[in-house]
């Protein structure tokens, strides 16, 4: 087991924490797609001192396509069903919903990794589904007909970020993490660069307080600029399979916070020990 490796996940999962309340607020005043380009911009930003202090980005014609590629598929496509399902939903489902995330993983590991679906890991998964089901609560969920189109991008957000995940694994064989994330942001860019233009040609973002480029700080810098290096690092690391099972401290850390703020949460310290067994039965 690389234990750097499953650190690097965990810490990643854990700054995901409060991602999806974050940006159900950010999203409320500015559009969707001015967030998310903003975001991988300040994600590159963040990268781009550390890149530039090793030899650079050595990529061969035909890598510098498969990983613009693999950024397109998940900041691009992934990162869009995702910030469009949490305006169209709610944190709570997005947060429920893309749980899934290491169930696809586990599926696209098996079919473009070859790795092994063993009846250890089914079991670490379920029971870490079963902490994160304990921790979020469903009953928080809302499944009204008004939020069908939202909760249906959070899915197709899920799955395509396991596809993505799955791929970073393939595509960072032989290529050092940190220059592939730089310029898999720029193959998500791609995307939501055109569309973003589209988008502010018919719609306007709300007054940008303090608190909203605070927000916007925290999901560029932090939620993408770090925890996905630390994420991709993770699958670069780890196999798929066992890296996927790292997502799970992402519910648990926010359940985790919302105890030491608010009191103690009887179900949510139970959920995070249901997760805890799940991670130690993940290999």
């Amino acid at each position: 087991m690389d234990w750097f490796g499953l650190l690097a996940g965990l810490i990643a999962a854990s700054l995901w924490g409060g991602m999806y309340v974050v940006s159900k607020v950010l999203l409320d005043v500015v559009p969707p797609f001015t967030l998310l380009t903003a975001r991988l911009v300040l994600g590159v930003l963040t990268l781009l001192p550390f890149v530039l202090r090793k030899p650079g980005i050595a990529l061969t014609r035909r890598q510098w396509g498969q990983v613009l590629g693999v950024g397109l598929i998940g900041y691009g496509v992934s990162l869009s069903f995702q910030f469009i399902g949490t305006k169209l939903s709610t944190a709570a489902n997005g947060s429920l919903v893309t749980s899934a995330t290491p169930a696809f993983v586990l599926l696209f590991a098996a079919w473009i990794l070859g790795e092994r679906v063993t009846r250890l890991r089914l079991a670490a998964l379920g029971l870490a589904t079963l902490g994160v089901v304990i921790v979020i609560d469903p009953r928080n969920a809302h499944l009204s007909p008004n939020l069908f189109w939202g909760n249906l991008s959070l899915v197709a957000a899920a799955l395509t970020w396991a596809l993505y995940s799955v791929l970073v694994r393939k595509v960072t064989r032989g290529l050092a993490v940190l220059p592939v994330s730089l310029v898999c942001f720029l193959g998500g860019m791609l995307l939501t660069t055109p569309v973003m233009g589209i988008e502010r040609s018919l719609t306007q973002a709300g007054p940008l307080t303090p608190w909203v480029i605070l927000g916007i700080l925290y999901l560029g810098v932090i939620s993408t600029g770090l925890a996905m290096y630390l994420w991709n690092l993770a699958f670069a690391r780890l196999e798929a399979g066992v890296a996927s099972l790292t997502f799970f401290a992402q519910p648990g850390v926010g359940a985790g916070l919302g105890a030491l703020l608010f009191g103690p949460a009887v179900m949510s310290v139970l959920g995070g020990i249901v997760l805890l067994f799940a991670r130690r039965a993940r290999a």
